[in-house]
């Protein structure tokens, strides 16, 4: 197994993963203020930005895409995925495999658990299936750590953020995406819960810069490993400069102000 602090998603310790899984989780209405951004090209371009470590898509996007982008990319392979159409529990359908991942070039495997969910226990089996084939391939294992189901209800209290991670890290994850748990307290706590396992903050909903970098600042500061994020960047008209920000919070322990300053 490849150390996750050599593997391409990862630079210095840190990674930012740019997502864009959201055609299918969310539908095209996150695509709506910047139509120009349904065309997945326009945000493999944002992903050659020196910040990113990495692009997390659906199979389909990375089969269409990701060959023109190969030399300056790197391919993280989301597994799996449910449609916001689904109104049932909490569960995710197995869209692709760890071979066929590997087999078009993938850097590292991308899947969603839902903890609490009434499918919790098939979900901790399937991870562990693409968990395990992902170690013969050396390929990282990046958690979507997303506790939900009808026994919880609140998604961001700081306890089921610190058990998200920890979940992650008992079922063997390199990363863990989890929300932000609403303080820099609750997130140092969720990272000493992870253990030596990398976490990184969910970038949710789009945010003004400021609220939207001086919370990465806080979770950097809090021993998070950077961010997992996709409207809040994509869905600027230009994503430049809020990445070179990101940049500097990230790599550089910038503050946010100095950041946003240059």
């Amino acid at each position: 197994m490849i150390p996750i602090d050599d593997s391409p998603i990862v630079r210095d310790g840190k990674s930012l993963i740019l997502a864009m899984d959201h055609g299918l989780e969310h539908g095209p209405v996150d695509f709506e203020e910047v139509p120009e951004k349904l065309d997945p090209a326009t945000v493999f371009e944002t992903a050659t930005h020196d910040a990113v470590t990495c692009m997390a898509v659906q199979k389909g996007i990375a089969e269409g895409y990701y060959p023109s982008y190969e030399d300056d990319v790197n391919l993280l392979l989301k597994l799996n995925g449910t449609s916001n159409l689904w109104m049932g529990e909490p569960d995710s359908a197995v869209n692709c495999s760890v071979d066929y991942a590997a087999e078009i070039g993938a850097d590292a495997v991308g899947f969603t658990v839902y903890g609490g969910s009434n499918h919790e226990v098939e979900m901790f089996e399937e991870f562990r299936r693409i968990h395990e084939k992902a170690r013969e391939y050396d390929l990282p294992v990046v958690m979507w750590s997303y506790p939900r189901g009808q026994g919880l209800k609140n998604d961001t209290k700081p306890s089921t953020i610190s058990y998200a991670t920890r979940i992650a890290l008992e079922l063997g994850a390199d990363i863990a995406k989890v929300k932000y748990p609403g303080s820099p307290e609750a997130m140092e706590h969720a990272v000493d819960c992870a253990g030596d396992m990398k976490v990184v903050m969910s970038g949710g909903s789009k945010t003004s810069d400021y609220d939207f970098v001086s919370t990465v600042e806080a979770v950097m500061n809090a021993g998070g490993k950077g961010l997992a994020v996709g409207r809040n960047v994509w869905q600027r008209e230009d994503p430049e400069p809020i990445l070179d920000a990101l940049e500097q919070v990230i790599y550089e322990g910038e503050t946010a102000d100095a950041a946003l300053e240059e």
